[in-house]
């Protein structure tokens, strides 16, 4: 059953985009390789990179986190349901393309407010016959429209997946730790806590030089330590699955990261530095190179 919101007017859609503005999910977007952003967004992307030249593999490696966490909670775990919040616009490898390769009766329910993203949603609701796939045009920092909406497609009686992957340094300071509160205690017993966070305990001088760039166009940008970040987990009585909150790389590691297809090095060598991004083998990463805290915690 699709969100509500995809039955918008698309002339409303429209008119709620900013393309004057860089927007985090499109900012994101340029640095998986996408080709739906905006001039303002690659200009973000560009003074991120320029600040810090290897920080694509934040990106990268954030959303290899996240395909390494879905793909144990779905196969090793048997979780049939995920609540992805913070989207972001459709990318290869998808929650629901993962989910129900494995388990093919997996429930997926995105939710986002970038009107960009919604204009896309439909690519996220291809479903297999089996399953289900939703999509919920609402904001983290309401909890309660996102459950009640939510669930028309999860059974709360059963337990979800919450995903909450690089989203949480957008919201301010204690607002944050009680978004995640409203949204852990709708969840039953067995359900699950996917979350990654920047910070600048590992290498600060580069994550600052970012994070006055992205402030400097309006971002909400919080940097939180490890102590921080797992406070997610234990003021909601979460048990922190090993190795616990570590530099996303070193998250359950497995070497499987996609390569991307290389093009001709001719070709190669007419693109800019944020161009090439999307041709870079993100193996090569070192500790170094990463900013994002990953963790995965369950609810007893």
């Amino acid at each position: 059953m699709p969100g509500d919101a995809l039955d918008n007017d698309p002339a409303e859609l429209r008119r709620r985009i900013d393309t004057t503005r860089a927007h985090p999910a499109r900012v994101y977007d340029v640095f998986l390789g996408g080709k739906d952003h905006y001039p303002a967004d690659r200009a973000a992307a560009a003074a991120g990179l320029a600040a810090n030249p290897r920080g694509y593999l934040d990106v990268r490696h954030n959303r290899d986190f996240l395909r390494r966490a879905v793909t144990e909670l779905a196969g090793r775990d048997g979780i049939r349901q995920f609540l992805d919040i913070g989207t972001g616009l459709p990318t290869a490898e998808n929650v629901h393309q993962i989910a129900q390769r494995i388990n093919p009766d997996s429930r997926v329910v995105y939710v986002d407010n970038d009107p960009v993203v919604l204009a896309h949603a439909r690519a996220l609701l291809t479903s297999g016959p089996e399953g289900r796939t939703d999509y919920i045009d609402a904001d983290l920092k309401n909890p309660a429209h996102i459950l009640e909406q939510a669930a028309r497609t999860l059974d709360f009686d059963e337990p979800v997946a919450l995903c909450l992957v690089a989203i949480l340094h957008f919201v301010e300071d204690e607002e944050a730790y009680g978004v995640v509160r409203g949204l852990v205690d709708a969840l039953p017993s067995g359900s699950r806590l996917v979350l990654s966070h920047l910070t600048e305990d590992l290498n600060p001088e580069n994550i600052r030089a970012v994070q006055r760039t992205y402030t400097e166009r309006g971002f909400t940008f919080v940097l939180r330590t490890r102590a921080q970040v797992e406070r997610f987990f234990t003021d909601n009585a979460l048990d922190l699955a090993e190795p616990g909150v570590v530099p996303a790389h070193h998250w359950r590691p497995d070497r499987a990261a996609p390569v991307p297809d290389q093009p001709d090095p001719g070709y190669l060598e007419t693109l800019d530095d944020v161009e090439r991004v999307r041709y870079r083998d993100i193996n090569d990463v070192t500790d170094a190179d990463i900013n994002v805290y990953a963790a995965l915690g369950a609810k007893k």
